[in-house]
């Protein structure tokens, strides 16, 4: 059974920015590009039927395209640091997309996540390294910034238990009003409920 995770595509630009922080950090398992998302909510296993419920729930959800920009750079855990992420300017857009979903979640009585959302892009997985190696790595990048791109949709993704995480398959989308993609909304729409997941 894959676990699912609505998610945030970066787009080449931003994604190619972000591939210019690959390297310079010993013990860093590094993200293919391919694979670089910003995760709305984290669902984990889900049984059939209620993978096919959470779809028809996001179906209904309308909300607008926005700009967005990649900012900064961090590490998740502290004494013993376990990722390296790059961050997102502050975006109110963001926010709401993400609490709708969770409302749905709520709705829908699946488990709530136990993080707090964070919006972040993973760069990095962390296996023994240094915390004064990873201060000196992101203080070296902490001026980082992507040039500001349009989210023109959400995902659903899915991935398989594998080192790192990864390969990501993105199972279902759904356009953001006025992005890119909503003037193929209706097709986009027939072709989910002709190919709705199925395990």
């Amino acid at each position: 059974m894959p676990r699912l995770f609505t998610a945030l595509e970066i787009p080449r630009d931003a994604a190619l920015s972000l591939s210019l922080l690959r390297g310079g950090l010993p013990g860093a398992r590094w993200i293919d590009v391919e694979n670089y998302h910003l995760t709305l909510r984290f669902f984990g296993d889900l049984e059939g039927h209620m993978a096919d419920e959470l779809a028809n729930a996001l179906d209904r959800v309308r909300r607008p395209s926005f700009t967005m920009k990649l900012s900064g750079v961090g590490a998740f855990g502290q004494k013993k640091p376990r990722s390296i992420w790059a961050g997102v300017s502050a975006s109110p857009d963001l926010h709401a997309l993400q609490g709708e979903i969770e409302s749905i979640c709520r709705r829908l009585r699946l488990p709530p996540d136990p993080r707090k959302f964070a919006p972040h892009v993973t760069l990095a997985r962390l296996k023994n390294a240094n915390a004064l190696d990873v201060a000196a790595y992101l203080s070296a990048r902490g001026n980082f910034a992507s040039v500001p791109f349009t989210a023109g949709r959400f995902v659903l993704m899915s991935s398989r238990t594998s080192i790192g995480g990864g390969p990501y398959i993105v199972e279902e989308a759904w356009p953001l009003m006025g992005g890119e993609k909503d003037r193929r909304s209706s097709l986009a729409n027939n072709a989910s409920e002709a190919s709705r997941i199925m395990w």
